[in-house]
């Protein structure tokens, strides 16, 4: 409900700002009406000790009704804001056939040859790649940040004629606007349900104030390149947002490491304690 119904109405708030080029603004309010992170929030939910399997479904589910919400909230929020008539079905069926219906065949292809690919090599594939997390995790990173970069690099007379600092306060004020919003939502309904200081309620609580309170950048590139130019320069509309994907990664990584500080310094208490 945060992710895909209550935080897109953030957009709205973005879309009053005054910034030039006004493709900064609808770029950052197309980008609040993203699903969760496809991977950093798992990430961070794992340091810092959350519930990352929650936060693993979370994610896929988020990130596969998006499909049926961003083309609503994209008409709805930003459409009207910049002046421009934009059919909500077209974007629906345009994400339908690049993203949806690739991750389906992708997911079952890659399942049935990765499943065959185990039986022929056996132990010593699983052997590989455990032993090597940290060159695929690498991997997955470099090719997911191509996708925005490719964007960006387009506009490149105008990109450089565009001062960061204004959007990037903005982007860390929405993003802590987002962490206030979502954490206290939980704590409203955590004390409603009498569970606020057990442990499972902790770890689950963890898990959704970070994934609840990300927005995924290569899915809102996905969209940008359907627009096809319909709200401006799509790089333009994707700079704000890579800024954006940026500041909220290090925020909550300095908020997960206030929280390993408090849990450390707790364990140490205790151990003195007892």
């Amino acid at each position: 409900a945060s992710i895909l119904l209550l935080t897109p109405s953030f957009s709205r708030l973005v879309m009053l700002f005054q910034l030039q080029p006004q493709e900064l603004v609808t770029g950052l309010g197309i980008f609040f009406c993203m699903p969760t992170t496809l991977s950093s929030g798992v990430a961070l939910t794992h340091l810092g000790g959350g519930n990352s399997a929650l936060a693993l479904a979370v994610t896929v589910a988020s990130n596969l009704l998006g499909i049926l919400t961003i083309p609503f909230w994209v008409s709805r929020y930003i459409a009207g804001g910049v002046g421009v008539s934009f059919p909500t079905d077209q974007l629906f069926r345009s994400l339908i056939v690049t993203l949806l219906i690739p991750l389906i065949i992708g997911k079952s292809h890659f399942s049935v040859t990765m499943s065959l690919f185990v039986e022929m090599c056996d132990t010593g594939f699983a052997n590989f790649v455990d032993n090597n997390r940290k060159l695929f995790s690498r991997m997955n990173a470099i090719c997911l940040s191509l996708v925005p970069w490719i964007q960006v690099s387009r506009p490149r007379s105008l990109l450089l004629s565009v001062s960061l600092r204004t959007f990037m306060s903005c982007n860390s004020l929405l993003h802590l606007s987002l962490l206030a919003f979502n954490a206290l939502s939980i704590r409203i309904l955590s004390g409603l349900s009498g569970d606020y200081n057990s442990k499972n309620s902790k770890g689950n609580g963890t898990a959704v104030l970070l994934v609840a309170s990300q927005k995924t950048l290569p899915v809102m590139v996905a969209v940008v390149e359907q627009l096809r130019g319909a709200f401006g320069e799509p790089g333009l509309l994707v700079l704000p947002c890579v800024a954006a994907h940026l500041n909220q990664i290090m925020i909550d990584s300095i908020l997960v490491n206030v929280w390993l500080r408090k849990s450390n310094n707790a364990s140490s208490t205790g151990v003195k304690t007892a």
